[in-house]
C-alpha cells in the first residue's frame, strides 16, 4: 500500500503503480460513446496517461487542459484522460473547454484499472476513486515516465512528463 495525501491527509493507494522500464498492464475502459476501449488500440502510438480523480475538479480540470495542449506538440502521441466520471461528463467537459487533443476514458466499467495501475484510493473520503498520476508510455506500451503525485491537489510535472514522450529510444 502507498501513501499519498490530501490537503495533507494521508490517503491509502492500493495496486501496483508501474515503474520505467515496465510493459504497461492491458487495460479495458470505457469511451465517450459508452464503447469499451483497450490499451492495445493505441498500439504503435506513445500514450501519455493523465489519471485524475475527477474531471469537476479545478486540478484535474488545469492537468487535462495544459496536456491537451502538450499532446497537441507531440507527433505520434495520444493523450488519454482518465477518471471515474461518467463518460457524458467527460465530453460535457470537453467539449466546454474545447479539448481537441484528448481521450476521455471512465473507469465505469474498468474498476480493475484503479488496482492494476496502483492508483486505487482506499481510504474515504475519496475512496473509489482514481489518484493523481501521470504515466508515458512509448508505442510498445513500455513505461516512459511513472508519477503518482504525492499530494492530491498537487499538479503533476508536466515538463517530466514532455521530456519522455519526448524521448527516443535507441
Amino acid at each position: 500500500m502507498t501513501t499519498v495525501t490530501l490537503k495533507g491527509e494521508p490517503l491509502n493507494v492500493g495496486g501496483t503503480f508501474p515503474k520505467v522500464g515496465d510493459i504497461a498492464r492491458s487495460f479495458m475502459l470505457v469511451d465517450k460513446d459508452l464503447n469499451d476501449v483497450s490499451l492495445s488500440q493505441f498500439a504503435g502510438l506513445r500514450k501519455i496517461l493523465n489519471i485524475v480523480p475527477s474531471l469537476d475538479t479545478p486540478v484535474c480540470a488545469t492537468s487535462a487542459r495544459k496536456f491537451n495542449e502538450i499532446a497537441s506538440l507531440l507527433p505520434n502521441t495520444v493523450l488519454i484522460v482518465i477518471s471515474a466520471d461518467l463518460p457524458f461528463a467527460q465530453g460535457r467537459f470537453c467539449a466546454v473547454e474545447n479539448l481537441q487533443n484528448v481521450v476521455t476514458l471512465s473507469t465505469m466499467r474498468g474498476r480493475d484499472f484503479n488496482k492494476d495501475y496502483g492508483v486505487m484510493i482506499t481510504d474515504y473520503p475519496l475512496a473509489g476513486l482514481c489518484a493523481r498520476a501521470v504515466i508515458v508510455l512509448d508505442e510498445n506500451d513500455k513505461v516512459l515516465y511513472a508519477e503518482l503525485v504525492s499530494e492530491i491537489t498537487n499538479e503533476p510535472n508536466y515538463e517530466a512528463a514532455l521530456t519522455a514522450a519526448r524521448y527516443i529510444s535507441v
